[in-house]
């Protein structure tokens, strides 16, 4: 592909590759674009059951019904080409051929302290994301495989990787500085690296485009609660602070995280009950959070329907939950010395009403109140839900880390 040249209209293909699937969006933006809001959604899906008996692949683009297919053994590569396929065939297809797509935004979990912003992906590049699977096995070797995959599907292309953590590289040390002996620590590179950044970006700009001013001109809190929550401090246009720390498990209680904890009892569980280090990983992140709290259920909607019929465990479960929000809320008041705004996105921070005025009700001594009637409106939708006469703002914005990755890959080429 030739550089990109500013005004040119880009073809960005975003790929987000976990351990059992792939879920990917054709957008079609510029520079221009993208300073206007006018970036245009071509198409979007998903492979799903990746390694597992059958994989199924969902897939839409605007105008057209969803459609769907499924194949056996179906591996990264494999999946891709579903993917690619499903972009080209008629009727359907929203492009005619492969090489309409001129990017590939690849989504990486891990950037270490390697990468502050996103980056065209050469050989020196790819060797330093090599160099982060230590500090993220379970997410880097599963993006390099979509990588590795979409650069032979689509050699044409030029390919740009957009971290969770790069927006997090600006926290100061006070914040990512672990309590541990300083050589151990910097041989491991065991720090507070920060997570969802892509999201925690987007918040940030869409608030400042939604105001009419630069990012640097707030102090904002941000709420990214789906099955897995962060929340982050960001001062200025700059993050200041996040909630997950080396690994996403720390922080906020999660759908079956258990963000949170004394290290002692993880010690404890272990010697106790004689876990490996293989069992209490599992227990900690797939069997834990609302779900190990409940004993029925990570989802949200489920639990909130079982505390109003008066399970208790529930109900505990969703207290925590909030309370946990409401402990970090106030923590970052003070870590910026005010905020403008609290803003909640992502599954429960954009569609749970109740969640929010359960999490900002207590708050009023920040100067955050809720509007019950905005509140109650603001589900999927993007919407100040304060009261009138709130000093601090509260939002619910959708969050979209797709279009932002695509408007990154632009940014690369451009230069």
């Amino acid at each position: 592909m030739s550089n990109v040249l500013q005004g040119d209209c880009v073809r960005v293909l975003v790929l987000n590759c976990g351990s059992s699937s792939v879920k990917f969006q054709l957008i079609e933006t510029s520079p221009e674009l993208a300073a206007a809001g006018g970036d245009r959604l071509l198409a979007r899906g998903s492979v799903e059951r990746i390694g597992e008996g059958e994989g199924r692949l969902t897939y839409e683009a605007p105008g057209h019904p969803r459609t769907a297919a499924s194949a056996a053994g179906v591996d990264h590569e494999q999946a891709i080409r579903m993917a690619l396929a499903s972009l080209t065939d008629p009727p359907h297809g929203a492009i005619r051929r492969l090489e309409e797509i001129d990017a590939v935004g690849h989504r990486m979990v891990h950037g270490g302290e390697s990468f502050r912003e996103s980056v065209v992906i050469d050989e020196a590049v790819l060797t330093s994301i090599q160099e982060c699977v230590p500090l993220a096995p379970l997410h880097n070797p599963h993006n390099l495989t979509g990588y590795f995959a979409s650069r032979r599907l689509l050699p044409h292309a030029r390919h740009v990787a957009v971290f969770d953590t790069a927006f997090h590289q600006t926290l100061p040390p006070e914040a990512y500085t672990y309590g541990l002996p300083h050589g151990l620590a910097a041989r491991y590179r065991l720090r507070r690296y920060g997570f969802h950044g892509t999201s925690h970006r987007y918040l940030m700009l869409r608030f400042a485009e939604l105001h009419r001013s630069p990012p640097e001109a707030f102090n904002l809190i941000t709420c990214h609660l789906g099955n897995g929550c962060s929340m982050c401090a960001i001062q200025r246009g700059r993050s200041v602070d996040c909630s997950l720390g080396f690994t996403p498990l720390e922080g906020l209680l999660m759908g079956t995280r258990t963000g949170d904890v004394d290290a002692a009892a993880i010690l404890h569980l272990m010697a106790w009950e004689k876990f490996s280090l293989e069992r209490m990983h599992t227990l900690l992140n797939l069997e834990s959070g609302l779900y190990g709290i409940s004993g029925i259920s990570n989802d949200v909607r489920t639990l909130l329907e079982h505390a109003r019929a008066g399970d208790q465990r529930a109900r505990l479960a969703l207290d925590v939950f909030c309370y946990r929000i409401r402990k970090y809320i106030g923590a970052y008041y003070a870590v910026l010395g005010g905020a403008d705004a609290v803003v909640f996105s992502a599954g429960i921070g954009e569609n749970a009403p109740t969640i929010r005025a359960a999490v900002c009700d207590p708050l009023e001594v920040f100067g955050i109140r809720l509007d019950p009637v905005k509140n109650a409106g603001a589900v999927g939708v993007e919407m100040d839900i304060s009261a009138d006469s709130a000093p601090v703002r509260a939002w619910v914005i959708p969050t979209n880390e797709e279009v932002l990755i695509a408007r990154d890959t632009v940014r690369c080429l451009v230069g």
